[in-house]
């Protein structure tokens, strides 16, 4: 039993935990053989991203795509889906994606680090995480399928997996408070453009939105006193606090499963992966 985790301390642990194995879980967006293995199923470019990322729940709707993965354009979403689920299963793209990372682990990392006592020590430590955040299904719909997909006997497959539930799960709840702050899809992208990490039109484009449609929804965002009326994306203080206050109890939302690990255990887990982390996050986008 744990206490959640839900204190300061437990939110940055939950924080520093997944920056740090995140890039584990999100090269399976940018690697070749993520593209090649949907494509043998007969699923090309952005349906593959969707179709993927969605099987875990079975051949839903796009709808139920739209709100899950919340910031992209429905539009996008809607010429992906249901039209994969007529040409592959959401079965054959499981098993897609897990050939597809075994691939890019083995290519990127080498076969002697894939097979090591420290990629068995760093699964079983994500495993442990995961589990609990599988045992917290409640308003989580992303990460309860995520957490249904039988796990994999490899252990740098688990690691993957395990860090695909806990992406997922801080995901779900990431999306529960933009909503009760209000903020819809698109518009939470612009926050996220004002905060600096990304630039403001890899998200716009990337997630499928017009420059119309951006320029419309910052509108909306300055007249509600997210941003200051002048030129460019620049929090109003009151803007910041909310941003800030959606980040910290993401944080905390996010924590439960940490704290089944521990201080010691998630450090230990980090100081694993991060040199795996590090050799993959060329392959993500800057």
């Amino acid at each position: 039993m744990t206490d959640g985790g839900g204190t300061e301390a437990g939110a940055l642990r939950a924080r520093k935990t997944w920056r740090t194995l995140e890039p584990l879980h999100g090269l399976v967006y940018f690697i070749p053989e993520a593209a090649e293995a949907y494509a043998r199923l007969g699923i090309d470019g952005r349906a593959g991203y969707f179709a993927s990322r969605a099987a875990p729940m079975g051949a839903v709707a796009a709808d139920v795509v739209v709100s899950t993965f919340f910031n992209f354009n429905p539009e996008l979403v809607r010429a992906a889906i249901p039209g994969s689920w007529e040409v592959a299963t959401p079965d054959q793209l499981v098993a897609a994606r897990f050939s597809a990372v075994d691939a890019a682990f083995r290519r990127l990392l080498g076969d002697g680090v894939v097979e090591s006592d420290e990629m068995r020590r760093a699964a079983l430590l994500a495993r442990t995480a995961a589990e609990e955040a599988g045992r917290r299904p409640e308003g989580r719909p992303l990460a309860a399928a995520h957490a249904d997909v039988a796990w994999p006997t490899e252990p740098h497959l688990q690691l993957w997996h395990a860090q695909s539930i806990l992406r997922e799960f801080r995901g779900d709840g990431h999306i529960a408070l933009l909503v009760v702050h209000r903020l819809s899809g698109i518009e939470s992208l612009i926050t996220h453009a004002a905060a600096g990490d990304v630039p403001a039109h890899v998200l716009r484009t990337s997630r499928g939105w017009s420059q119309d449609e951006w320029d419309v929804a910052v509108d909306e965002l300055r007249g509600r006193g997210w941003f200051h009326m002048s030129q460019g994306l620049r929090f109003t203080e009151w803007g910041a606090a909310q941003r800030a206050t959606i980040e910290n109890a993401t944080d905390a939302l996010a924590a439960a499963p940490y704290a089944a690990l521990g201080d010691e255990a998630c450090a230990e887990l980090r100081a694993l992966a991060r040199p795996w982390s590090m050799a993959f996050a060329g392959q993500l986008p800057r």
